[in-house]
């Protein structure tokens, strides 16, 4: 895809691999609109943010209308990057914190992607990114709630990229390990170190995808630290 004045969508924009794509994106040539709960800390000419709780199907409706309002075209790129989780033994993670894994990771890949769908396929482009996790592809112990949630993004990406692909439209899945990011901040098992993958490692991927040409397409994509833990 071309990228250059294409309206790209980011969300959990606010800091991060989110905000590192938003950046990315921005030096690319797209227009970016950043959705996110916190308040993004990035004037640019091209960008514009948006509070936005992907968890509720109305915060998210709202932000899509004043987006493709605001820059007066449709969205192009969609990066689902919104995304949290907890440890807890399953026995003793509190039923909230299981759903709001759930309402986050999951249901809201979905609100955002059921908008942007219609006029990527009626265009006969566009590009759809989520950010899934190594927790979907393996499992891990005391992460039960987030890893069904990342099986949920892979299962959602392989079969939503089937369902759109002849309509010219990619659905990519990005499984990144450890990333140094606030996401640790509640996963007290992991100390935080520079031998992890840095937010600008994750969004140089998302750009490589993006660029590649009309007939080539990304559908998984698994990435790792060089140096692991251990």
């Amino acid at each position: 895809m071309k990228l250059e004045n294409q309206l790209a969508v980011v969300t959990g924009a606010s800091k991060g691999i989110g905000l590192a794509t938003v950046q990315a994106l921005l030096a690319a040539g797209c227009q970016v609109a950043g959705w996110s709960r916190s308040a993004v800390q990035l004037q640019h000419a091209h960008f514009k943010a948006y509070q936005v709780d992907v968890q509720d199907h109305t915060s998210v409706e709202k932000a899509y209308a004043a987006t493709c309002k605001d820059f007066n075209k449709e969205v192009a790129i969609l990066v689902n990057n919104a995304g949290l989780g907890f440890e807890e033994p399953l026995e003793d993670l509190p039923l909230e914190k299981w759903h709001t894994m759930f309402r986050t990771n999951v249901d809201g890949i979905f609100y955002c992607t059921r908008l942007v769908l219609p006029s990527m396929k009626k265009s006969g482009q566009g590009h759809i990114i989520n950010i899934s996790s190594v927790a979907g592809n393996t499992g891990i112990p005391k992460m039960t709630g987030y890893c069904a949630t990342k099986y949920a993004v892979k299962g959602f990406s392989q079969a939503l990229y089937k369902e759109v692909r002849k309509f010219g439209v990619k659905v990519t899945c990005i499984y990144p390990g450890s990333v140094q990011t606030h996401f640790f901040d509640d996963i007290p098992s992991v100390e935080v170190s520079d031998d992890m993958m840095q937010p600008e490692d994750i969004a140089s991927t998302i750009l490589h995808c993006l660029n590649s040409s009309d007939n080539y397409h990304h559908v998984d994509i698994e990435v790792r630290p060089l140096k692991g833990r251990g």
